[in-house]
């Protein structure tokens, strides 16, 4: 037993102290205060006053063993994978680190378990097949008119994700629990009062000054306002595509080359600007960055510009000019130095008639999810409503969650002639009963396999089949349309099983992709390629051009129409067998945008 004042000119003592009473109480030591009374009972020999100056002291009791000494319950030693929902250590077992609840607990087959040491191939297949599972009940449940299933917080973890045994961790007497869900604002500034002199000598610096980087970090980024458990899915796309950009920006390396791919793609301007600023600072520490653009505020920020062109596809490849953005200006041949000196003159065609307050207009009522904050909307039908705002502000959340959502579930019961189910964020929803179909186009590729292509996904190729079926030499052979479908055997080379590219599997390497050798990208043997549509084979128009294809088929209406509104939007150098991954957003937008336009207009 020992009995001191605590001092800080007295740390050797106390921790003698404290180590004479760990060996003594075998790795158990109880603190008790306050001494005043007890000593003055002590004193006097008064036993009935030891005895209340006893019951008056207030104790707490210690252990180094990880175990209580009352109920014999044991705690392994912390491990940081405890604190991680990905791991086996630290998740929930109810909701498997989703802080949700489940409708059911995914099954793993054994052989995509991993040990404790790495659990990421398990997590992963997880969260894929409970991804599928959640798709397929959330589109039969909208196909038979009923609510889809909404996540709600799991019960067991309330949200937070880890086991009890973590969320039992203190730090400087803040629970874990209590930390997730504080905002990145909070969090740098509560990282900021942890820091002291004491702090920098120990081994724990490092990790401060990493979390009080990342904080301030994010802080800049203008994301002070999101909390620190804020799930993926109710971000938004700017929130997301920054998130990306900080997780490669924020490491504060020097002498990297950064590769960056449209980064301002869908950022507010008040955004773009915290971006630019970013790039500059790095640009400032010694670093290299390439950025691939067309925003012109990136344009004229950066210290060299290369502008290719003149066209897109067969016509693009060449060095047109570089230089400043002023440089570019002079260059004859510039298309992009041309538009920085010469803005776009708007409007192009006269201005549509004023909306009206009599017009047809779509009201929503008192909307509230995520960040809207029970909002009421207007939009008028017939006519181009744009949604603007800094990144965060709800503007996805409005258009996508809320307008797409409730529309398209109400559009689809009606038409199904089926009870119309609930709204979902939003009080009330007028003026819907004019809109006869609803389609969503947005930048999500159109395929992930070559077997998706252009000419697939608008959906003429059947017709195309159908036209080399009806050749005299198909028939005289017997080939049916399907003879020429890449997708299935007969036809197509069996040697690249008629994705045009042979897969070659790279130990330790990502797989490689090469030309096909035997039929060399063009997927059809070679009997089907012996049959001749005015002079082009089945493979030669896979490898057409959207602009040579408009003319080809100019006496086809069928395939004819949707091959023009490909080359309105601007589509006319991609092949009808491009393959989908090879595509960019943008061109998979706009190939969306002419499937949807061209089943409209076939619907009307």
């Amino acid at each position: 037993m020992a009995e001191l004042t605590v001092r800080a000119d007295d740390e050797a003592g106390l921790r003698a102290a404290l180590r004479q009473a760990l060996d003594l109480g075998k790795g158990l030591v109880m603190v008790a205060d306050p001494l005043d009374a007890l000593h003055a009972a002590s004193q006097t020999g008064d036993a009935p006053g030891y005895e209340a100056a006893s019951a008056a002291l207030r104790t707490k009791l210690f252990s180094t063993k990880r175990a209580c000494s009352s109920c014999g319950t044991s705690f392994a030693e912390l491990d940081p994978r405890l604190f991680s929902f990905n791991s086996r250590l630290g998740w929930c077992g109810h909701c498997i680190g989703t802080g949700v609840t489940l409708p059911f607990i995914p099954k793993v087959d054994e052989k995509n378990r991993s040990d404790e040491d790495s659990t990421s191939e398990s997590i992963g297949y997880m969260a894929e097949k409970l991804a599928d599972s959640a798709a397929r009940e959330g589109a039969a449940a909208e196909a038979d008119g009923a609510q889809p299933y909404e996540p709600t917080p799991c019960k067991h973890c309330e949200g937070q994700r880890l086991n009890p045994t973590a969320l039992a961790v203190r730090l400087r007497i803040c629970p874990l629990r209590s930390s997730p869900r504080c905002r990145w604002a909070n969090a740098s500034t509560g990282w900021a009062r942890w820091h002291s002199p004491a702090a920098r000598r120990r081994s724990r610096a490092t990790c401060w000054w990493r979390s009080a980087h990342a904080c301030a970090s994010w802080v800049r980024w203008a994301w002070g306002y999101l909390s620190l458990d804020r799930a993926a899915p109710t971000l938004s796309g700017g929130e997301a595509q920054r998130i990306r950009l900080a997780a490669q920006l924020g490491s504060n390396l020097q002498g990297v080359c950064y590769v960056l791919d449209e980064p301002t793609i869908g950022l507010h301007p008040h955004d773009n600007e915290v971006l630019l600023n970013t790039l500059e600072a790095l640009r400032d520490k010694g670093n290299t960055l390439l950025v691939v653009e067309h925003d012109e505020d990136t344009i004229r920020r950066a210290d060299h510009v290369i502008d290719i062109g003149p066209g897109a596809g067969r016509l693009g490849g060449h060095i047109i000019a570089t230089g400043r953005h002023d440089e570019l200006a002079q260059h004859p041949d510039s298309i992009t130095g041309y538009f920085l000196t010469h803005p776009l003159a708007h409007p192009l065609v006269e201005a549509r008639a004023p909306v009206t307050e009599d017009g047809k207009w779509l009201r929503l009522k008192n909307a509230t999810l995520h960040n809207l904050r029970g909002i009421d909307a207007a939009i008028p039908l017939a006519r181009m409503t744009v949604v603007t705002g800094v990144s965060g502000s709800g503007k996805s959340t409005l258009a996508r969650d809320v307008l797409l959502a409730n529309v398209a579930a109400q559009v689809s019961a009606r038409n199904q002639r089926k009870t119309a189910p609930p709204l979902a964020g939003v009080d009330a929803m007028e003026g819907w009963e004019s809109i006869t179909r609803v389609l969503e186009v947005d930048q999500t590729p159109i395929g992930k396999t070559p077997r998706s292509c252009p000419a697939t996904y608008v959906g003429f190729w059947d017709s195309i089949r159908r036209l080399f079926a009806d050749t005299a030499e198909a028939r005289l052979r017997g080939y049916g349309a399907g003879r020429f479908s890449f997708n299935t055997a007969g036809g197509r080379c069996e040697a690249c099983a008629g994705q045009g590219v042979q897969t070659i599997e790279m130990s330790f390497l990502p797989d490689v992709k090469v030309l096909c050798d035997l039929c060399g990208g063009r997927r059809f043997n070679r009997e089907t390629e012996q049959i001749a549509l005015r002079g082009k084979s089945i493979g030669d128009v896979l490898t057409m051009s959207i602009d040579d294809a408009v003319a080809f088929f100019a006496a086809h209406p069928g395939i004819h129409h949707p091959l023009r509104l490909l080359q309105d939007v601007g589509l006319g150098y991609l092949t009808l067998g491009q393959p989908g991954p090879t595509l960019s957003g943008g061109e998979a937008q706009r190939i969306k945008l002419v499937t949807g336009a061209g089943e409209g207009e076939d619907e009307g």
